[in-house]
């Protein structure tokens, strides 16, 4: 079955920078507040959109587009999708910083599904929540 979207807004596409990267999470919170009453649940979703992003900011490559969407099928969802042109090399200093790497885990625990595809080329990161 294939599941109807409904963007909400135009794509972000910003650059590489943590200024673009607090203002997509701003932006991400108040497209969701178009469907989403819940003040919880938009603490929720701009909690996984920062941590995306971060990733997308610290990890990636190239331009980082972000996208908003209601998805209807078997119950209304909110989904948040968040694209770069793939994995940067590793980097060495924040391996070695301890405030790293809880962001996947952040997202885990809040979102009703969440997935990541990596290739060379492209890093997908998504996750929905459920609308009341």
């Amino acid at each position: 079955m294939t599941a109807a979207m409904q963007r909400l807004g135009e794509p972000l596409t910003l650059a590489r920078d943590r200024r673009a990267g607090q203002a997509a999470r701003r932006t991400v919170r108040e497209r969701a507040a178009e469907v989403v009453a819940d003040p919880d649940l938009l603490d929720d979703v701009e909690l996984m959109a920062a941590e995306a992003i971060a990733n997308a900011v610290l990890h990636g490559t190239g331009l980082i587009r972000v996208t908003v969407v209601v998805v209807a099928g078997d119950g209304r969802r909110l989904r948040v999708e968040i694209r770069d042109d793939g994995p940067a090399g590793v980097d060495a200093d924040l391996r070695r910083r301890g405030d790293h790497g809880r962001g996947l885990s952040v997202i885990d625990a809040l979102a009703a599904e969440w997935g990541l595809e990596q290739s060379p080329r492209a890093t997908h990161l998504w996750f929905e929540v459920v609308l009341p």
